[in-house]
């Protein structure tokens, strides 16, 4: 085994759902503010996962009074306690981008419990 895989083979997490583009999710960070400690739940949609192994990362962006707010987590941090899949969104692309551009009810996406399978009727 190469020396860099086994350090990433330490940090690695296997507890996290699969999630993917579209998803909304509520991840659940750990702040630290001096010596006080809190946790802060940051809820919102996943416009991209990007990256491999240990240094995988996933935008989350969400709307805060009105303006986006966009926030890159680092998939495999000890800071992150878990990460809760809210829905399941049904894009077709990997980078969903041009939800930047698109406002109320044009931003919302299909969920896929909405999405009619073929066959189903």
């Amino acid at each position: 085994m190469d020396l860099l895989q086994y350090v990433q083979s330490n940090h690695a997490r296997f507890d996290l759902p699969a999630f993917r583009t579209g998803d909304t999710v509520k991840v659940h960070g750990r702040i630290i503010e001096g010596e006080k400690e809190r946790i802060q739940v940051y809820e919102g949609v996943v416009l991209r996962r990007a990256g491999a192994s240990t240094s995988a990362t996933f935008t989350v962006r969400k709307i805060s009074n009105g303006i986006g707010v966009e926030r890159v987590f680092p998939l495999h941090s000890p800071r992150i306690l878990k990460i809760e899949i809210v829905s399941s969104g049904k894009v077709r692309q990997a980078r969903i981008y041009y939800l930047r551009n698109l406002q109320g009810r044009a931003a919302k996406l299909r969920r896929i419990d909405d999405v009619v399978r073929k066959g189903d009727k």
